[in-house]
């Protein structure tokens, strides 16, 4: 078996469902978020990025900065609390209400079976239209950081203080000033922008019930979700 971390993005605006925090709205009595992170019920550690609530005990939760600044910029703060140890990280949008244990296994074991050279950075579903959903599928950590960083710096240009003598009397506040500055500059990246860093795989879903990538931007595609899984 993979082991793997998971990072949960919840920090969308929902503004098609009434600006309301949509991860907490129910599917079938259970909030969409418990539902997703229900699916990787076996990844260490698992992250929500987005605003607290009633959560499992291990669930590790943080914010993207500033708050509300995107899917890039909330994968940035989920993998920051991952530290050193995870080789491989579920990213998932936190409205898929239909993703099961069995869809992230094959999304690993797709990724999993990539080898040599050519090897993907990451593996993700594609929708019934053959669109990625890059939010639902799993990255090797270091290319996934690797890529992060190279947008980061071409958003951003060359750092102040660049020949390193500001900070030579303190390396802490340099290296958290680095972050904050990485952070800054992911605010507002779209998600097309950072997988054209990566070399991703697609993995059309053809097993039977739901489609795991499915995921609910209005009420109508709750209704939906509900009535797929009667």
């Amino acid at each position: 078996m993979t082991a793997y971390a998971a990072v949960v993005l919840a920090g969308g605006a929902a503004r098609r469902m009434g600006g309301r925090d949509k991860p907490a709205v129910p599917v079938h009595g259970r909030p969409m978020r418990d539902l997703v992170l229900a699916a990787v019920a076996d990844a260490v550690p698992r992250v929500l990025v987005g605003p607290d609530g009633a959560l499992p005990a291990d669930v590790l939760v943080t914010r993207e900065e500033p708050a509300g600044g995107g899917p890039v910029a909330a994968t940035y703060a989920g993998l920051a609390l991952l530290g050193p140890g995870p080789a491989v990280v579920a990213l998932l949008a936190a409205d898929l209400p239909l993703l099961t244990r069995p869809a992230v296994g094959a999304l690993l074991d797709t990724l999993a079976a990539e080898a040599g050279p050519a090897a993907a950075d990451g593996v993700c579903l594609v929708d019934d239209r053959g669109r990625r959903q890059p939010l639902c599928g799993v990255w090797r950590v270091p290319t996934l950081r690797a890529a992060l960083d190279r947008v980061a710096a071409r958003r951003s240009g060359p750092a102040p203080g660049a020949d390193g003598a500001a900070s030579a009397g303190n390396p802490a506040s340099a290296e958290d000033a680095g972050r904050a500055g990485q952070a800054a500059a992911l605010a507002g990246a779209s998600m097309r922008e950072l997988l054209g860093e990566l070399t991703v795989r697609e993995l059309a879903w053809s097993a039977a019930g739901p489609p795991p990538w499915f995921d609910c931007d209005t009420d109508s595609d709750v209704c939906r979700a509900e009535e797929w899984t009667r």
